[in-house]
């Protein structure tokens, strides 16, 4: 067992062991039993428990540690179980607790219960089903936790540090409960798993906690983990030092080492392999590493963000990723919902990215127009936030006018089913074809070879379109409807 947090004191001879953010405390005057069920929990995945072997100490370590499950153990001297039970209850509410007990006494259970205790284990403890317990009692947790925050209507007012947030346009209520979480874990050096499918800004969003945190001042280094095969994986996260293989001219840094005093976030972390999953988990336990031919350690100070666009639950049901590095990344959760789960955002994301693209091209766009709002409103973006800023920023390259219509967006979105159609002026494939011809010639100031060219076709396709759509030279047309 690593020696880190392990502490005897000197007046009474017990014994404390406090690993790093540990979120679970086991209370018992028998220390050969603390690191049994400290081993059972560690081979089960678990997060690595602290050990404490005086329950006097216990209070006061789960107000000062924030300990999310406390294991206590019934008979104890100086302070029974029951008792650190009450206060605890007392002292931090939120608190899961789990009585261990040689006595199987019914009533003992009930009254454990009654007074706040999650589950009633009897010695010798079933170290399987001690390990289920303890899953749940943290699954509890979480949830208790996170229906706390939805107990009260989310606002952006409530950040402390709200410029740091510039980067991700957002006004929905969902954005900022995500904010806030992001501002609460931020200043600890919890490692932080961030979910959410792809294009929601999980990146974003992890370079903000890194803003926010105590290593901002350090480097962050970002990794998408789909992108190792097996043979590169230690060379590139690890390094190697000269020598270590044929080509290995000279010393190399991997990301650990590159990341050092900052931030590392593995993006799509649920897409490396379980072998290399495992030579990761124990770096992240360990804190060390040896370089690819060296024999000498490597200790790293830094913090884990992760990302996954992925279900993790069900990834780790049918095997794909360990339950060991999960608890190990997933100290603390951030989910981002989709855009479709954003509506408020839509429209400020649209006109956010108006701006930025009409300047960037030299444009003067100063609105997207309502028909096009409403369109967007009632997409359901696959691609989330990435694919609105390319639908906006194409449509921008296209539009002729001060405003940004419909016409030049339409043929960018891939509508489906029948969301859009029932939209009252949507335009048909005729008409989207008429005006982008338009567009064209007055782009190439009429200049039909230029124009086919840029729309991909061949002079006499163009030519036949401009007989069957009726544009005469100069981009008119002679149809009734007007221009949309």
């Amino acid at each position: 067992m690593t020696c880190l947090g392990l502490f005897r004191s000197p007046e009474t001879s017990s014994m404390e062991y406090l690993p790093e953010h540990s979120p679970i405390l086991i209370v018992d005057d028998d220390e050969g039993l603390l690191f049994s069920i400290r081993t059972a929990l560690l081979s089960g995945g678990l997060p690595d428990p602290a050990l404490l072997s005086d329950s006097r100490r216990a209070v006061e370590l789960v107000v000062a540690k924030n300990f999310q499950l406390v294991l206590l153990d019934l008979m104890m001297p100086h302070l029974g179980g029951m008792e650190v039970l009450k206060q605890i209850k007392l002292r931090a509410p939120d608190t899961e607790c789990i009585i261990i007990t040689a006595i199987d006494d019914v009533e003992m259970a009930v009254s454990a219960m009654r007074y706040g205790a999650y589950d009633y284990l009897v010695k010798p403890l079933n170290l399987e089903r001690t390990t289920i317990a303890i899953d749940h009692a943290l699954e509890r947790f979480q949830l208790k936790r996170g229906i706390a925050l939805f107990e009260r209507p989310q606002s952006f007012e409530d950040l402390r540090h709200p410029e740091v947030f510039d980067d991700m346009v957002a006004e929905d209520e969902a954005m900022a409960l995500v904010f806030r979480q992001a501002e609460t874990c931020a200043m600890s050096d919890y490692n932080v798993m961030i979910t959410g499918e792809t294009g929601v800004g999980k990146g974003k969003l992890a370079r903000i906690v890194h803003r926010l945190s105590a290593r901002r001042n350090g480097p962050f280094v970002a990794v998408n983990m789909s992108a190792f095969s097996r043979t590169l994986f230690e060379d590139d996260v690890f390094g190697h030092v000269r020598g270590a293989y044929t080509g290995a001219v000279s010393d190399k840094r991997g990301f650990f080492e590159a990341a050092q005093g900052g931030t590392l976030f593995l993006d799509e972390i649920s897409e490396l392999d379980t072998v290399m999953q495992g030579k990761l988990l124990r770096v992240i336990e360990e804190k060390e590493f040896y370089r690819l031919g060296s024999t000498d350690l490597t200790n790293v100070d830094l913090r884990i963000l992760s990302a996954s666009n992925r279900n993790i639950e069900e990834a780790m049901a049918s095997g794909h990723f360990r339950r060991d590095v999960y608890y190990r990344l997933n100290e603390y959760h951030i989910h981002i919902p989709p855009l479709r789960r954003r509506p408020k955002d839509i429209r400020a994301l649209a006109n956010h990215f108006l701006k930025f693209h009409a300047k960037k091209n030299g444009k003067d766009i100063v609105r997207v127009s309502p028909k096009l709002l409403d369109v967007l409103q009632s997409y359901t973006f696959p691609g989330n936030v990435r694919e609105l800023e390319n639908i906006i920023s194409s449509a921008v390259l296209i539009e002729t006018e001060r405003e940004l219509s419909l016409a030049s967006a339409s043929s960018l979105i891939s509508f489906s089913g029948n969301q859009v159609s029932a939209k009252e002026g949507f335009p048909t494939l005729a008409e989207v074809q008429m005006n982008h011809i338009r567009q064209a010639l007055k782009l190439t100031g009429d200049n039909r070879t230029h124009a086919a060219k840029l729309l991909g076709i061949g002079l006499r396709t163009l030519q036949r379109k401009l007989k069957s759509t009726d544009i005469q030279d100069g981009g008119a047309a002679k149809s009734h409807r007007g221009t949309p």
